[in-house]
């Protein structure tokens, strides 16, 4: 897999670009952390080179000046709100992320719960912070914000909010998800700090949009694609293009809250140090970019798999049909269709000349695979076999797993589970495949080409169960289904 992407020149320019953001304020840096601190999966595919926990990297080269601060929603534990991407509420996210954190040698200070108006299951949690030794701050509603700011920057409404001790420089603030407030979180502590005179700044780290590509770049219209359940939209930040006369890119949520930050800046410091919200950003990955075609092209692919996650979703009733529309919006102003997938061409047409469910794999070096569905086997999980026994140098027409040996699995599924579909899923067939590896060599080598299959893509002609799709994601493979479901 080509790349793009220089992730070390990234993680050096990056930390040291925030070191000089805390000098520009004097003695601390509150720095709203959006997006993934790790496992930024969005971001490698659409930079083929950035690797998922770079950020995460980046921050440990300022662990001797940083602190984490995470923050949660009061809303969100009461409505054990999930984490849709690995399928844990966000309050167990938080002692996730803590862990996590605290093991790559970064300190967590503490966590904020935002929103709080007496919620039960909010002190529960805190509770529970309490007795794992974590300090735990409330921080309240403030009625009308973000809007009234006389009354948010005052003492009934700032300065009513805990105030969180930190010890470090550098305050990253970050979250399990949007909406927790954290951006709150951080103007409170510049109100309450000034207050005490310390002398305290803000800024915002954000990967996407990339702020120095153009507009419609691929790698920015992904990042549209990838939020449109949220509605987000690129704009160029008319603030920056009136204060210095240069054309960059924003997202509509920021550039439309600016002009209350400028309120909120102005009554906390008498002015506001930012002109624009471009200023306020400290996100360095637009330089690190050597390829600009690479990124394109994974970018265009990016779009092309959230265009079927969102159609997946909606057929599964779990999106808007607006959120499908607007991806589709979106490829237009790419100049991309859904045949710029090849493994969706390829498993097309052999679909059509089987009529039956199949399924096609790209390997790393451009050879497609495809499978097709037959009374033993899924195609998923036939595409697996295929895959791996071409990696393997194994001729196609090797059973490595003897159909008498299928037949009992499938009895077992229909005749005392209860299963409707006898078919092997993914994970029967590599279960399968590691006991006959321990006296078949050809099952042997083919185990050991799964971990080729990583960055891979894969196209089936059916929406698959959720016991494949997670095979799959722990394959570390590029996933997309027709929006059909299984009969």
């Amino acid at each position: 897999m080509k790349l793009g992407f220089d992730n070390d020149k990234y993680i050096k320019i990056q930390s040291e670009h925030i070191k000089e953001r805390i000098a520009q304020f004097g003695d601390k840096l509150y720095l709203e952390f959006g997006g993934k601190l790790f496992d930024d999966f969005h971001a490698s595919r659409v930079l083929p080179g950035f690797h998922p926990d770079s950020k995460l990297k980046m921050l440990m080269q300022l662990s001797d000046y940083a602190e984490i601060v995470i923050v949660i929603s009061a809303v969100d534990i009461e409505k054990n709100k999930v984490r849709s991407d690995i399928g844990i509420t966000y309050d167990m996210d938080v002692l996730r992320l803590r862990n996590e954190f605290e093991s790559r040698g970064l300190k967590v200070g503490s966590v904020v719960i935002t929103h709080f108006k007496g919620q039960e299951s909010a002190k529960a949690f805190r509770n529970r912070l309490k007795r794992l030794n974590i300090k735990t701050y409330y921080h309240y509603t403030i009625e009308g914000y973000p809007h009234n700011v006389q009354l948010i920057d005052s003492d009934e409404g700032f300065g009513k909010n805990d105030y969180v001790e930190t010890s470090r420089p550098l305050v990253v603030v970050t979250a399990p998800g949007p909406g927790s407030g954290k951006m709150a979180v951080c103007l409170s502590q510049l109100y309450q700090d000034n207050k005490k005179g310390i002398k305290a700044g803000y800024a915002k780290f954000e990967t996407f949009p990339i702020w120095n590509l153009p507009l419609k770049h691929p790698v920015n219209i992904a990042y549209e694609a990838a939020t449109a359940d949220l509605n987000d939209v690129n704009m160029i930040d008319p603030f920056h293009l009136e204060a210095y006369g240069k054309t960059t890119v924003n997202y509509n949520r920021d550039i439309e809250i600016f002009p209350v930050l400028n309120a909120i800046f102005e009554g906390i410091y008498g002015e506001n140090p930012y002109k624009s919200p471009t200023d306020m950003g400290v996100n360095m990955a637009g330089f690190c970019i050597f390829d600009d075609e690479v990124c394109r092209e994974a970018s265009m692919q990016e779009i092309i798999r959230r265009y079927y996650a969102s159609y997946n979703k909606l057929v599964e009733g779990k999106a808007e049909e607006s959120e499908v529309n607007k991806i589709a919006l979106l490829m237009q102003q790419a100049k991309i269709t859904t045949a710029d997938r090849k493994v969706t061409v390829a498993a097309r047409e052999r679909a059509e000349k089987t009529k039956v469910n199949t399924a096609a794999i790209e390997l790393a070096d451009g050879t497609i695979i495809t499978s097709k569905t037959s009374s033993l086997l899924g195609a998923s999980a036939a595409l697996i076999l295929n895959a791996i026994k071409h990696l393997a140098g194994i001729d196609h027409k090797v059973k490595l797993i003897p159909a008498e040996m299928i037949e009992p699995i499938q009895n077992m599924k229909v005749s005392y589970l209860h299963g409707n579909n006898p078919r092997l899923h993914t994970d029967e067939v590599l279960v399968a495949l590691a006991m006959f590896s321990l006296k078949d060599d050809n099952c042997k080598k083919a185990i050991e080409q799964l971990p080729k299959l990583s960055g891979c893509q894969v196209h089936t002609m059916v929406m698959l169960s959720e016991v494949d799709r997670k095979i799959f994601q722990k394959l570390g493979v590029g996933l997309t289904c027709e929006p059909v479901q299984k009969k």
